[in-house]
């Protein structure tokens, strides 16, 4: 998909580049998720480039909602747990108060569990 086509919530800027990636089907709809190569290399800055972020995805060192995803285009949404295993860290994610997405980081423990309900 074009860039400028891209949901607002994802953030992105219209000079870096002509396309966005297109989240591939999945529990999310298109227009309310954040595939994981925006998350990675756009919001935690854990990649400079799509390559890298296939190559942490392809290390098989993120898990979401407790699975390993290695697709780099999987939509994330609403509520879900992101876990990076290699720095120990979770992350939530949650709206802010203008409709995009925030990353809240959440503690071992608190990822345990998948919230139902706000």
């Amino acid at each position: 998909m074009k860039r400028l086509a891209a949901p607002k919530h994802w953030m992105l800027d219209k000079l870096t580049g002509t396309y966005a990636p297109k989240p591939s089907a999945g529990p999310h709809k298109q227009r309310e998720c954040l595939p994981l190569i925006v998350f990675l290399r756009n919001r935690l800055k854990y990649a400079l480039n799509g390559r890298e972020v296939r190559n942490i995805l392809m290390q098989r060192l993120v898990k979401v909602d407790g699975k390993v995803r290695t697709d780099s285009t999987y939509p994330t949404g609403f509520l879900d747990v992101i876990s990076i295993d290699k720095t120990d860290e979770h992350f939530r994610l949650i709206y802010d108060i203008k409709g995009r997405f925030t990353v809240h980081r959440i503690s071992g423990e608190e990822a345990q569990f998948k919230l139902g309900k706000v």
